[in-house]
């Protein structure tokens, strides 16, 4: 039973997009760091940006698993009809 029920919350989750804001920053040792204040709990450190991304977007999934496990209501914005998204390009 409760495997069905995580695998529930999995694929509610999956369908379930939203957009979190994050706040990130190059330390002086060289390393990005990913923290968010409409997450807690959400810190993540990379070499490059596209690595602290990665495990940001990891991390947050996580975290938002674990809130569904314990019926904690998630106060992050859907992803609307259009939206605004930095798209960071290397050269």
């Amino acid at each position: 039973m409760l495997k069905s029920r995580f695998s529930s919350i999995l694929t509610f989750l999956d369908l379930m997009e939203k957009i979190l804001n994050l706040q990130i920053e190059k330390l002086p040792e060289g390393v990005y760091l990913a923290t968010s204040d409409e997450l807690p709990g959400l810190v993540a450190q990379g070499r490059t940006i596209t690595e602290t991304l990665e495990i940001a977007r990891d991390v947050a999934r996580k975290l938002l698993e674990a809130k569904a496990e314990r019926n904690q209501t998630d106060l992050l914005k859907p992803i609307g009809d259009r939206f605004n998204y930095p798209l960071v390009v290397g050269q």
